[in-house]
């Protein structure tokens, strides 16, 4: 990790231009290496050597994008994947198989509580939910020899359910297992989840990261603090891997680097969900400016939910940094510079009047998309997170009359000025 602020880091970290090379990144839109000798390429598929066996499981502009992050978030190292539901399933396949189960906060991204509710359970994972209103005894009941992580997200999408790091962490650990954690609506600008207790943080890079719209993507870093060796638990990380000639992963790359490395010799490389080097390309222009937008998106969804729950057509307004809000102890506590550009609200009329202010948006648009620089907004009960049961959707903290509202880094008051038009208009 540099000592650089967090700022600095988003634009020096990952690529070190040496004497004569490209200022900037360059994208390596290569699917294979040259060698000059068969027994370095074979020391590379023995794990002996640094280097680059293959795109689908390495690539240097994917690596400098990879130490970028990784110094972000303060972790050991970081590996992108296609998607951020591909670095979820690929981050539990790491340490978990069938007959053993996770335990997960039920107030997640609708997509991810599909997957491990229903793509999980048919691998012959468990996947025990955990809600806000648990006692600790209660979370802990949810734990056995068979637990093999807890899972959370920092900001919860969309119900914006701030996570108790130290509480959960506490939990977790008491019980020998990591805590993972989706840190997407925050972003290492906002929370550095591995400085309150977590173990491995994941992100959908297709959000904040990316910035602009253009490119799916996720990244799994790793702190390198948890101690895989401790009980025996984990032998996917202690034992030899058959594939790679019996390969140790504690032993070879250390406790501090084994989850990581792992992930990418082994289930990048047989799943393939590497990302391209283009999509590292345009995901790394992205995080630079990613400071500047994180401060404007914070400050204009501040101005925005002031707004809103000041107009007499919203019913409820949840935005952490709120004073009242359920969630501002937590927010204060975890989230000191802001709680992203995310605010649920209410529309007073329920749905019909919901689908009507949308409809009567002309600035925002209707996307199925989240964290952009774009102001957007969706219903999410009836589209991401349509799959759900009337039950998980109530766990999940998602209403029927539930607004999602993305606020993006134009001017606030075109953003506001839009809004009020749209919430009129919502009264015929």
């Amino acid at each position: 990790m540099s000592n650089y602020k967090i700022e600095t880091k988003c634009i020096q970290s990952g690529y070190k231009p040496a004497n004569g090379e490209p200022r900037v990144l360059p994208i390596c839109q290569s699917t294979t290496y040259k060698y000059d000798s068969a027994d370095h390429l074979g020391d590379l598929f023995d794990l002996k050597a640094p280097g680059h066996m293959y795109s689908r499981i390495s690539n240097p502009t994917v690596d400098a994008v990879e130490k970028k992050i990784a110094d972000l978030e303060g972790g050991t190292g970081a590996v992108l994947t296609s998607s951020g539901q591909a670095a979820n399933l690929l981050a539990i396949l790491n340490i978990t198989s069938a007959g053993q189960n996770i335990v997960s906060m039920s107030s997640i991204y609708g997509g991810t509580i599909n997957l491990f509710a229903v793509t999980l359970k048919r691998l012959g994972i468990e996947v025990r939910f955990a809600t806000p209103e648990m006692s600790d005894d209660e979370v802990s009941a949810l734990f056995d020899e068979n637990t093999r992580l807890f899972f959370g997200e920092t900001i919860a999408n969309p119900a914006l359910v701030v996570f108790d790091f130290e509480r959960y962490a506490a939990i977790a650990h008491a019980h020998g297992v990591p805590l993972f954690v989706d840190n997407t609506f925050a972003t290492p600008f906002l929370c550095r989840p591995f400085e309150h207790g977590a173990d491995i943080v994941i992100h959908s890079t297709t959000k904040y990261m990316d910035g602009h719209a253009q490119v799916v993507g996720g990244v799994i870093v790793d702190g390198g603090k948890f101690d895989w060796t401790a009980g025996n638990k984990y032998p996917e990380l202690t034992t030899p891997d058959e594939s790679y000639h019996g390969v140790v992963y504690t032993d070879t790359f250390g406790v501090d680097h084994a989850f990581y490395t792992k992930t990418r010799v082994q289930l990048v490389r047989d799943f393939g969900v590497a990302l391209t080097p283009m999509s590292a390309y345009l995901l790394n222009i992205g995080l630079e400016t990613l400071p500047l937008r994180m401060e404007r998106h914070c400050s204009n969804a501040q101005k925005v939910a002031e707004f809103l729950s000041q107009n007499d057509m919203v019913t409820w307004v949840s935005y952490p940094k709120l004073k009242g809000d359920t969630q501002y102890a937590l927010a204060e506590k975890y989230l000191p510079d802001g709680a992203c550009g995310v605010v649920s609200f209410g529309v007073k009329g329920g749905r019909a009047a919901a689908v009507k202010f949308m409809d009567s948006l002309k600035l925002a648009a209707i996307v199925v998309h989240v964290a952009d620089a774009r102001t957007s907004v969706l219903h999410p009960a009836s589209t991401t997170h349509r799959q759900l049961t009337d039950e998980q959707l109530i766990d999940a903290g998602i209403s029927a009359d539930l607004v999602r509202l993305s606020v993006g880094i134009e001017n606030v008051e075109d953003i506001i000025a839009d809004l009020s038009q749209a919430l009129e208009a919502a009264k015929g």
